[in-house]
């Protein structure tokens, strides 16, 4: 009973989400949800570490780590909770797909639980967060994640209880990551504390930080500028 309870809630809250009312929000959507939109803010990271730390060695440890999140949160949710759960997603439902309207034709393989998108956008989100310890970059970062996530709700290729799982889930990875890296870290690093206003508290320039915010806000601009002419 509990669990048809809890089925019934999400069915219930997908056209609270779902679009297909506005051409504009629909086309964005699909913009904002696909990984090829954020590969500058991925290249902007990727030379924030390299630009901020010396050794090849700190660099390609901080690069594993990062692909550690992905793996634990994405990863693992692809190969095994997945196929596990077998949920189908909300637009392949039988019961479900008849509440929810399929946006401009998106239609992703694949099962629903938990949301692998969410997932990992969170644990990369939390694990540069704690990295560079930027209060700007931080609250960016999060709502970026969460931008991906209203995505999959908008589109019915996820239920509430998918997203909300990925966001828990790649939280813990994203901060469990971390803590693996401080452990490791401070076995062959010096503690160096950064006071100046030059830096975050953990060494990483405050002009190489506004680097990346300036590729997340340019590439939103740029997606903004493109929406029109996607169909």
């Amino acid at each position: 009973m509990a669990f048809k309870s809890f089925e019934s809630f999400d069915i219930n809250m997908l056209p609270f989400f779902n679009g297909g009312d506005f051409m504009f929000l629909d086309s964005l959507a699909v913009l904002l949800t696909s990984g090829y939109t954020w590969i500058p803010l991925y290249i902007a990271l990727v030379l924030l570490v390299v630009k901020n730390n010396g050794k090849l060695s700190h660099i390609f440890f901080i690069l594993l780590c990062a692909l550690l999140c992905v793996f634990l949160s994405g990863g693992i949710d692809d190969l095994f909770v997945k196929p596990y759960f077998a949920r189908l997603r909300p637009i392949d439902d039988p019961v479900s797909r008849h509440f929810v309207n399929e946006i401009c034709g998106y239609r992703p393989s694949g099962y629903s639980f938990f949301s692998a998108h969410a997932a990992n956008t969170m644990s990369i989100a939390v694990f540069v967060s704690l990295l560079v310890r930027s209060r700007t970059l931080t609250i960016s970062m999060l709502l970026w994640s969460l931008t991906n996530c209203w995505t999959r709700l908008y589109l019915a290729v996820h239920y509430l209880s998918d997203v909300i799982t990925g966001i828990i889930w790649g939280a813990v990875v994203g901060f469990l990551v971390f803590i693996f890296f401080i452990y490791v870290y401070k076995k062959v690093t010096p503690k160096i504390v950064y006071i100046s206003t030059q830096y975050t508290s953990t060494g990483y320039k405050c002009t190489d930080v506004n680097f990346v915010l300036n590729i997340l806000a340019l590439t939103i601009v740029v997606v903004l500028i493109l929406v029109p002419y996607f169909n």
